[in-house]
């Protein structure tokens, strides 16, 4: 290889190892399902797969009022996240099979901080800070929704 054809070879793999670097600084966007506390909707979007958990929220520079991120786990187990890269005040609540809530906690934008369930659950969802606390909704409430054997 010429030390034209190099450069080109060098310069296409910086282009592509930058769209990646903004790929992963960009929000994701995921299917969103329905899902009730009481009165209160909830449209959440809803991260399934390993990838789609390890981003969640991470990037978002706003979240309307209703609108959350539930994440599903394969099984239950005491479940533990951080706010790294997540730039909005949230509340995480942790989600029981049958949408009853084990717990509540609010997280700190941009923190290591770990936030984790009091009990194995399988269910995480992130809401604006403050949403669940306004609405009264607390440890021993129950979500309804298509995840939930309800």
């Amino acid at each position: 290889m010429n030390e034209s054809s190099l450069r080109r070879a060098l310069a296409l793999a910086l282009l592509v190892f930058a769209g990646a670097v903004a790929a992963q600084q960009a929000p994701q966007s995921l299917p969103a399902i329905r899902l009730n506390a009481g009165i209160h909707n909830i449209t959440a979007q809803f991260a399934r797969t390993p990838e789609q958990r390890e981003i969640g929220l991470m990037f978002r520079p706003s979240m309307a009022a209703n609108e959350g991120m539930l994440f599903a786990f394969e099984s239950p187990k005491q479940q533990c996240f951080w706010m790294k890269n997540t730039l909005l005040p949230l509340a995480i609540a942790f989600v029981a099979d049958d949408g009853s809530i084990v717990n509540i906690d609010s997280m700190k934008p941009q923190t290591l901080d770990g936030h984790c369930s009091t009990k194995p659950v399988r269910f995480v969802l992130e809401m604006n800070e403050g949403w669940f606390a306004k609405r009264g909704i607390k440890a021993g409430s129950r979500l309804r929704g298509e995840p939930f054997a309800n």
